[in-house]
Parts: structure tokens; C-alpha cells; sequence
């Protein structure tokens, strides 16, 4: 997936985030000043990986497309190919990752320009690729490739690269039975978020010190119930990434466009003109999945013209200065 970062008129302040201390108010979160190093960050790379990337079949959202919408393609994939009783989670021993390379990943990275990469450090099924002291047995070193994929890839890109390196990170989980609940009390109880939800956020800032944090997955709940203005304000006063990391804007129903660090709005967001905020055009190379789908052809990808264009379309808007250089 490219995400794509846009030029944007920004306000510059000369008082330093290390000088200020955010409250847990949206207010005084959405007047911090993006880190200098994304807004000059044009283009950076998203990876979707985990257990859906083994069926590889229709989409990254494939547990929930077969077990909640009763997908007939993905019900007819499953009788044709897996035997009777076979679940979701019987899919995570073949997860792996025997060619993963992360030094081979981070070369790929540096050499396609970009200047940030984020991770997928957890997706809606909920399977960390992180060994998670809250996501027992769910976790990369518990099950599957038996190796912290965060963290290999994390040292990587940081020892032979100056990509910064971000990690997406799924509020919710599908089918985790704290969420269930707390969904069926209409979210006024908050078992996941304190059990599993914040101390799932905690761990991966405290470890792997991202530089990006792309939330998403709020699964219905305004941020009152995720607690996103408590994190970011602790993000932004106390983490150990305080005055480099940014933030997108799926924190809660209601937030997309409207609260964060940078906008996403909507996947495949382009507006065509330039807004008075920071936003990111988080858009797919394949056309029907973020991740790997085998069932696919070539017409299922974009061109390498249209991924050109985009990117030229997101990004361009220079200044030609006095002398005849251009500013951006």
C-alpha cells in the first residue's frame, strides 16, 4: 500500500512540542505542530501482514467477510480447499514467514525512495506480529513464524536505512471476547480497552519507539470509550517518541478529518486541491486488498502510470522562488 503525504498550507510555530504539555482535549491536541520530518516526508509505504496474508483470498478482512457476512466465494474457497471444521485461527501454524528477510525488506524500501515505511503491527483479527504479553497464544512467537516480525523489521530499516519507521495498529479486534462484550453493553464498560487496547499501545511505543502511529479499526465507538485523547496526551508529554511521532485520525467514530496529527478522511483520500491541514492519500497497488491476494490478475493491480500519477498529483504544488529554484 503507498501513502501518499500532501503538500498543505501549515501554520509554523516556533515553540518547540518539548516546551508544551498537551491536554487530554482535542482542542489542545490538534494545535501540536507536526514534526518537521513528516511534513517534509513526501511518500511512504504501508504493509499489511499477518494471518489473512496465508488464504490470501479476497482480502485482508477475510475472517470477517466469511464468519459475519457468510461470503459465499469465501465459504465455497473453504469447502474447496480446507477440510470440514477448519477455523480461522487454524490458518496461524502456516503463517511462517520462512523467506522473510528484513534486511532484503529494508533495501526493497530504501531503494523504492520512500521516506517512511509503517508496519502492520496488529489488523482486525487481532494476531500481533509482536510477541504481545496481552495477546497470549495470538502473538507471532506463540504461534506462526516464532519470530518478533516488528522488531526484526524495526532493526532493519533503522540499521541500513533513514526510512522512519511507523507502525499501523488495529483498535479493535473482530472477535476478541473483552470487545464482544463491551460492544453488547453498548461500550459502557471498558474491559478491552484496559485489558488489551492500551497495553497493547503502551508496549509497541515503549519497545519499538514508531514514529508513526496509524490507528484504525474503532469498530463503531466514539474515542471516549478507546480513551485516544488520554494515550496521544501521554504520547505527546511522556512517551520516549514525544517529539518525533505523528498521528492519524481513526481514533474513534466521528474523528476521521476532523482530529489528529494528519488527516486520512477515507481510504483513497484525494481531494484534487489544497486543504488548510495535513492529510495522507493512504491508497492500495492492488486494487481489491491492502494485502497479498493470490486470486487476483494483472487487472487487479494499478498500473505502474496511474501509482505515478497519483503520487505526482498528491505531492506536486511548487514554489518557484525569486531566482528560478523551486521551493518544494
Amino acid at each position: 500500500m503507498l501513502a501518499v503525504a500532501s503538500m498543505a498550507v501549515v501554520v509554523a510555530f516556533c515553540i518547540s512540542a518539548v516546551y508544551t504539555q498537551y491536554q487530554p482535549t482535542w482542542d489542545s491536541l490538534n494545535s501540536r505542530p507536526l514534526p518537521k520530518w513528516y511534513d517534509q516526508s513526501k511518500f511512504g509505504v504501508m504493509l499489511h501482514w499477518g494471518v489473512y496474508s496465508v488464504p490470501s483470498f479476497h482480502s485482508e478482512w477475510f475472517w470477517s467477510y466469511w464468519k459475519t457476512d457468510n461470503a459465499s466465494d469465501i465459504a465455497e474457497f473453504m469447502e474447496k480447499n480446507y477440510p470440514p471444521g477448519f477455523e480461522y485461527p487454524d490458518f496461524a501454524p502456516m503463517f511462517n514467514a520462512e523467506l522473510f528477510d528484513p534486511n532484503a525488506w529494508a533495501e526493497l524500501l530504501h531503494k523504492s525512495g520512500a521516506k517512511y515505511v509503517v508496519f502492520t503491527s496488529k489488523h482486525h483479527e487481532g494476531f500481533t506480529n509482536w510477541p504481545s504479553k496481552y495477546s497470549w497464544n495470538w502473538n507471532s512467537i506463540d504461534d506462526g513464524p516464532h519470530r518478533d516480525l516488528v522488531g526484526d523489521l524495526a532493526t532493519a530499516v533503522r540499521k541500513y536505512t533513514d526510512i522512519h519507521f511507523g507502525l499501523y495498529y488495529s483498535l479493535f479486534a473482530w472477535y476478541h471476547p473483552l470487545f464482544l462484550q463491551d460492544k453488547s453493553n453498548e461500550f459502557k464498560t471498558k474491559d478491552y480497552v484496559t485489558e488489551v487496547m492500551r497495553p497493547q499501545l503502551h508496549e509497541i511505543v515503549e519497545t519499538y519507539r514508531p514514529e508513526v502511529i496509524w490507528a484504525d479499526g474503532y469498530g463503531g465507538a466514539y474515542d471516549d470509550y478507546w480513551g485516544s485523547t488520554e494515550f496521544l496526551a501521554w504520547l505527546y508529554n511522556s512517551s520516549p517518541v514525544k517529539d518525533v511521532v505523528v498521528v492519524n485520525d481513526r481514533w474513534g467514530h466521528g474523528d476521521l478529518c476532523k482530529n489528529g496529527g494528519f488527516f486520512t478522511c477515507h481510504d483513497h483520500y484525494n481531494p484534487g486541491v489544497v486543504q488548510k491541514f495535513k492529510w495522507e492519500d493512504a491508497t492500495t497497488i492492488q486494487k481489491g486488498s491492502w494485502g497479498y491476494q493470490r486470486n487476483t490478475n494483472i487487472n487487479g493491480y494499478f498500473t505502474t502510470d496511474e501509482l505515478v500519477d497519483l503520487l505526482v498529483t498528491v505531492v506536486r504544488n511548487p514554489f518557484p522562488s525569486a531566482n528560478g529554484s523551486l521551493a518544494n
